[in-house]
Formats: structure tokens, C-alpha cells, sequence
């Protein structure tokens, strides 16, 4: 939990001078009495931000402090493993496929395989072994986290529109994903006067990264080729993944289809018909970087745009997680992510779940940048195609 620490308090403190900035920063030459009336309205609002901010930072604190050693017992095993059984069994997505891991977890904590194992990490690595050796789904995993406490499974599920959003978080919250969501755009770019770059660090909910979409495609509009580099992409929404879709396209197209398991429902994911920013439109070529390092909702992205016949795929295959999960509280210190949800390729009528996209050309992560900007280069001069010469 410790990285949560550095990325949520950071913005914080980044804010509250900046803040501070704005209401202290005068002229040096001013009256004395001036320079009171500028410094007690900082000071009285650093102090609300300060009132504000306290539970956020305390709770940051209390997740990323040192926890003391937790010794898993006889009971405390048992409890997970039973409770996992069952999360399996009620939300996995492939019913038979969760029997068939709940039989090997009985029948490996009838032998007494799990005896013995003290270590919350150990044990949940072996838990993970053992699923993943029956059902190799990338999403899905057991952790360990003391101290960590998860929502029922009947609780709130996460917002999925602006003002659901803004009525269940307050300002300051507010702020700081904005502000996190931002720098999933890692960098807008040119690498010639006609090659543009965009790099993308994970996905995060449309309704925050909206503005920042629109503002790149119109930063890149004019261009004539793009390179977008998803090789360190985390995933995320994939109805963010649809919006940015959007933009390479000239008319309406579905995109993926959802299954829910808990409600039976499908859930069709289409282009968006209005935009922030200016549509890059169907016509200029579009390379996509991806490696191990592309998962989930980036992988959705290199996928759907390589299936659209949109865009040429450059690197190595990629992770291979496509069915979304979520995480389930399993017993005092223990969680497990279980998929839920299906995709299923409106184009391709299946997805990458275990195989990864494979590229259409091939080229190791480190060189990809420079494979990509030389072919671009060639086509956008004198309409080569996109076929690595020599490779």
C-alpha cells in the first residue's frame, strides 16, 4: 500500500502551495499592511484545505504505516479457503470452470498441502498457483493485506456517471483524481512537424479523462501519422477505452460487448457520437506500441483498433487479461480478484483473454519507439506501407 501513499499525498501538498502561491505572491515593494491582508487569507485557507485534507491523510497513513506481523492460523486459513470457494463458485464467469477449482482446493486442503503455512503471502500465492493451474484467467488472483478492509459484495458499486461521482466524494477527493486521472496522459507530443505522439498510462474513468482526451487529439490534429505507446499501460474504464476509440473513427461503430454473470446482462460499448476534441477521422495511419507491460483495458484498446483494421499493432504479445474483475473480501486479511464480466469482440466475436494481442510487427519493447517512428516517417513521405523493411 505504500505507493498509494506518495500518489495521493503528493498531489496534495502540490495543491495547497500552489494555493498558497497564488494568494501570497505580490510585488516585493508594498505597504506592510498590504502584505497582512495578503498573508491571513492564505493562512485562513490553508487551514481549511489542512481541515479538509486530515481524514484523507489519515487514512492514507493508516494504510501505508508499517502493520504488524500476522501469524495465519489453522482457523484463518480455513476461512479464506472456504470463503474463496464459495466468491468462486457464486461470481465467476465460467460456472464449471470454478467447480473445477473449488474440487482442487478441497482436495489439496484435504491433504494437508496448506498445513503448515504461517505466511499470509506464501499461502495466497499458493492459492493463485493452484486456481491458476485450473482456470488461467489474468485478473484473477488471492492477496494478502493486513489490515485491509474491503466492502461487502452487496455494497455500492463504483460510479458510473459524472454526477454519481461527484455526490459520493468531496471536493478535495475530487481534485486528487482529476488530478491522478490527468497523468494517466503521460505525454502529448511531436516528434516531427507531421508525426505526432501520444502516451498512455493507464485508462481511467471517461468522465475524468474526457477533457484530457480532447485536448491531446486537438494538440495532434494536425499531424499525419500517430504513434500511441500503450507498453506501460495499466488498464482501466473500457468506456474510456471506447471514447478514445471514437476519435479514429468517421461514423458510429460498436466496439465490444460485456457480460455480466450477476445479472445476466450484456452491456454493448459503442463510439461516442460528440467529442471534446477534434476526431483524428479514419484516414491517417495510427501505429500502437504495446509489451507485457499492455494489459486489460490497454490491450482492450491495441485490440479493437488492430480488429477495426484502424491501426498496425508494433512490439512484443501482451499480457492477456481481458475479462474484468473485481476484488472480493475473503476473510480478515485476505482478498481475492475474481472476473465477473466477459468481453466479447463485436468484430471478432471472441477477445485476448491468455494469448495477448500479438502485433502485426514484430520488435523487442526498447525499439518499438524508434521501428514505429521510421516506418510512419517512410509512409506519411511517400505512402509506403507499413511493413518493417529487413524484419
Amino acid at each position: 500500500m505504500k505507493p498509494l501513499n506518495g500518489l495521493w499525498t503528493s498531489p496534495l501538498i502540490e495543491h495547497a502551495r500552489s494555493i498558497q502561491h497564488s494568494f501570497c505572491y505580490q510585488p516585493v515593494k508594498r505597504k506592510k499592511m498590504k502584505k497582512k491582508w495578503i498573508v491571513i487569507p492564505s493562512l485562513l485557507v490553508l487551514i481549511v484545505i489542512g481541515i479538509m485534507v486530515m481524514p484523507i491523510l489519515q487514512h492514507f497513513w493508516e494504510q501505508s504505516r508499517p502493520r504488524p506481523k500476522v501469524v495465519v492460523d489453522g482457523p484463518m486459513r480455513a476461512k479464506a479457503i472456504d470463503t474463496l470457494v464459495a466468491k468462486l463458485n457464486d461470481h465467476y464467469i465460467f460456472p464449471d470452470k470454478a467447480k473445477q477449482v473449488a474440487a482442487v482446493l478441497r482436495q489439496r486442503q484435504q491433504e494437508g498441502k496448506y498445513d503448515g503455512i504461517t505466511d499470509g503471502e506464501q499461502l495466497t500465492q499458493q492459492l493463485t498457483a493452484d486456481i491458476q493451474g485450473v482456470a488461467p484467467d489474468r485478473h484473477m488472483e488471492v492477496g494478502f493485506a493486513p489490515g485491509l478492509v474491503l466492502p461487502d459484495d452487496n455494497g455500492a458499486q463504483p460510479p458510473e456517471t459524472r454526477e454519481d461521482w461527484e455526490q459520493r466524494t468531496n471536493f478535495v477527493m475530487r481534485q486528487i483524481m482529476r488530478h491522478m486521472a490527468k497523468r494517466q496522459v503521460e505525454e502529448v507530443n511531436h516528434l516531427s512537424p507531421n508525426i505526432g505522439y501520444l502516451k498512455l498510462a493507464g485508462f481511467p474513468p471517461d468522465f475524468l479523462v474526457a477533457e484530457k482526451f480532447g485536448a491531446a487529439m486537438d494538440e495532434l490534429a494536425d499531424t499525419d501519422g500517430l504513434i500511441v505507446d500503450l507498453r506501460h499501460n495499466g488498464g482501466g474504464a473500457p468506456e474510456s477505452v471506447a471514447l478514445l476509440v471514437s476519435y479514429f473513427v468517421d461514423q458510429r461503430t460498436r466496439l465490444n460487448d460485456i457480460w455480466d454473470r450477476a445479472t445476466g446482462e450484456t452491456k454493448q460499448y459503442w463510439t461516442a457520437d460528440k467529442l471534446d476534441g477534434k476526431r483524428y477521422g479514419c484516414k491517417k495511419p495510427v501505429l500502437i506500441l504495446v509489451g507485457p507491460g499492455t494489459m486489460s483495458a490497454g490491450e482492450d484498446f491495441a485490440y479493437t483498433m488492430q480488429a477495426l483494421k484502424r491501426a498496425t499493432v508494433i512490439g512484443e504479445p501482451t499480457w492477456g487479461g481481458a475479462n474484468p474483475a473485481r476484488p472480493h473480501r475473503i476473510g480478515e486479511h485476505f482478498y481475492a480478484v475474481i472476473p465477473g464480466r466477459r468481453t466479447i469482440s463485436a468484430i471478432t466475436h471472441t477477445n485476448w483473454e491468455g494469448t495477448g494481442v500479438t502485433p502485426d510487427i514484430a520488435a523487442k519493447p526498447d525499439n518499438a519507439l524508434a521501428v514505429a517512428t521510421d516506418l510512419l516517417q517512410r509512409r506519411v513521405r511517400g505512402g509506403a506501407p507499413l511493413v518493417a523493411v529487413g524484419r
